[in-house]
């Protein structure tokens, strides 16, 4: 299982380590996911999904039926 977010895509980055010499060496910034249960009011359910905590804070301020719709529009879900 890839380490995306499920509802806005995000995946690890890759960069680099630089030492204080300058060396450069490859690395991966990983995403911050966390598997989160959430209540479907217009629904009456409860859904399961893997999200980064980036997103949860976005549900917290918007609401989870607008990320989903959203999220839905941009392709992520289907």
């Amino acid at each position: 299982m890839s380490r995306v977010c499920d509802l806005t895509g995000k995946r690890a980055m890759v960069g680099n380590n630089v030492s204080h010499a300058m060396n450069k060496t490859k690395r991966k910034f990983s995403v911050n996911l966390m598997k989160k249960r959430f209540y479907l009011a217009e629904e009456d359910r409860w859904i399961t999904l893997r999200v980064a905590a980036s997103t949860i804070k976005t549900i917290n301020k918007n609401g989870i039926a607008a990320v989903l719709k959203k999220a839905k529009a941009d392709g992520f879900i289907k």
